[in-house]
């Protein structure tokens, strides 16, 4: 089997597919990308077994067949070639494979392709489509408030819930939670499931801007399809907490705030705490916000002071500083409003503008103020 392509759009898509391949693969094929020809057609996969991508592109072939091509050594190779045709030449004996430049000649041993694992399919699947700008916002907007802890797998992942004309996502580590909806889109079904962090990081990489995407699952899979990509990721089976209960509708005092001011105040006051809790004290009183900090192991404080608009009883309330400046990073407008009850009490953070067809909740939990 023989064929050429551009080294350039080669490499373009090797490296969205390459991102499916795992540090440490349990099997040593999973270190390959599997390439098949059919058509003058390339399809490329690369799966972790939880993950997978397929991208495709056109090549010139001299017939159809199947090969598992080592990633990293091809990787490095075109990535230190300029952009050129370049010939693949593939022995269907023995997998080696020759690939040839207009600098010279370089072999390497592939495997043979009918070893790879199946990649799942599309079977009985429901699908919405939506703008993958859309969908990239709203990993964006979320996937920091997933947990790392793996000893709670529901919320290692972010909770898709499809009601009809409405996508909900929802990340949370149970000291912050975000909820991100937006409307504009068209489905058949109402339901919800549980996408792994790493397919949203890869699949955020990976999104056109300006095109839609084709959302398909089952109970097992997802498959977000767009251009001529597919990622496809196994769905967490776990049951994703009730994230409602958790959100305060009774919260009396509102704060609104500058955005930038307060995050860049943040940034400052979080230099002077104590390094384990981040905790940065919230005084609120009428017209003034004072931001503070201390650790006392080291003598270390500061405080700044900001306006503000504030309807409410007076407020000390402390949280931790490196939650809110992520959180006020992801929100877009020029001021936040924070809803606030009592110094034991979840505050909701949310912008002053919301975009058209979306909208953002963003709960933060207080650190127990010490003294």
């Amino acid at each position: 089997m023989k064929f050429s392509v551009s080294s350039a759009e080669l490499l373009k898509q090797l490296q969205i597919a390459g991102g499916a391949i795992g540090s440490n693969p349990v099997l040593p094929i999973l270190e390959d990308f599997l390439f098949t020809i059919s058509n003058n057609k390339l399809t490329i996969a690369a799966t972790d077994l939880e993950t997978s991508i397929i991208t495709e592109l056109e090549v010139m072939s001299d017939s159809d067949g199947v090969v598992a091509i080592p990633g990293k050594i091809l990787l490095e190779t075109l990535k230190a070639l300029p952009q050129q045709p370049i010939t693949f030449a593939i022995d269907d004996s023995t997998y080696s494979i020759e690939i040839t430049s207009a600098f010279g000649k370089y072999r390497l041993a592939g495997e043979n392709g009918q070893d790879f694992p199946a990649i799942p399919e599309a079977e009985s699947t429901d699908s919405i489509t939506l703008p993958s700008q859309r969908l990239a916002q709203g990993i964006n907007k979320t996937i920091f408030a997933a947990s790392n802890d793996e000893l709670r797998p529901s919320m290692t992942g972010v909770y898709f819930q499809i009601d009809f004309n409405k996508l909900i996502l929802v990340a949370t580590d149970a000291h912050k939670l975000v909820k991100y909806t937006f409307t504009d889109i068209e489905s058949e079904v109402s339901t919800s499931f549980i996408v792994p962090k790493k397919a949203l990081n890869l699949l955020k990489g990976a999104l056109p801007s300006g095109d839609e995407v084709k959302l398909s699952f089952n109970k097992a899979h997802t498959f977000f399809s767009f251009g001529n990509t597919q990622l496809i990721t196994r769905l967490i089976d776990a049951r994703y907490p009730d994230y409602n209960a958790v959100i305060p509708v009774d919260n009396p005092n509102l704060l609104l705030v500058n955005r930038s001011d307060f995050q860049n105040s943040l940034k400052r006051i979080v230099i002077y705490a104590n390094k384990t809790t981040n905790q940065v004290v919230l005084n609120i009183n009428e017209g003034s916000l004072t931001v503070s900090a201390q650790d006392l192991d080291f003598a270390n404080e500061a405080t700044e002071q900001l306006t503000c608009n504030y309807d409410g009883d007076p407020l000390n309330i402390a949280f931790n500083a490196k939650f809110l400046v992520e959180m006020l990073s992801v929100l877009e407008s020029e001021e936040v409003k924070i809803e606030l009850s009592e110094p034991s009490r979840a505050g909701i953070l949310s912008p002053v503008e919301e975009v058209d067809g979306e909208e953002i909740l963003m709960l933060v939990m207080p650190v127990m103020l010490s003294n």
